[in-house]
């Protein structure tokens, strides 16, 4: 049974399924698509999410706690300076998830998250 169990370890130990989350959360940031399998679309949706958020208001604290979550200033930059101010007047929903049928090679269910 998986009672309480809130996170997906996608078969990495921490350090590892930190480096995805990074590199998936600079992934979208950047293109603002990305082409997934459907549970990381999934569980990047809300940390994703919560960084647009931080990035409505536009201080130095927030800046700092969005690069310790995606260690690239140019990332960063961007989600205060464009992404952030885009969505000044909505209150959350910022990514929408498409899926997208199965991948050949293994038939995991594959997923688009884009940004709204």
């Amino acid at each position: 049974m998986r009672h309480r169990r809130a996170t997906q370890k996608f078969g990495r130990n921490s350090g590892q399924r930190k480096a995805l989350y990074k590199g998936l959360s600079n992934s979208v940031l950047e293109h603002e698509k990305i082409k997934t399998t459907l549970a990381k679309a999934k569980a990047m949706r809300p940390k994703i999410e919560k960084l647009i958020t931080l990035a409505k208001v536009d201080n130095q604290h927030n800046r700092r706690l969005a690069f310790k979550k995606l260690q690239r200033k140019a990332i960063v930059t961007r989600l205060f300076d464009t992404i952030g101010p885009r969505y000044k007047d909505r209150p959350g929903g910022y990514l929408r998830i498409i899926k997208l049928g199965h991948r050949p090679g293994d038939g995991a269910e594959m997923a688009q998250l884009e940004m709204v």
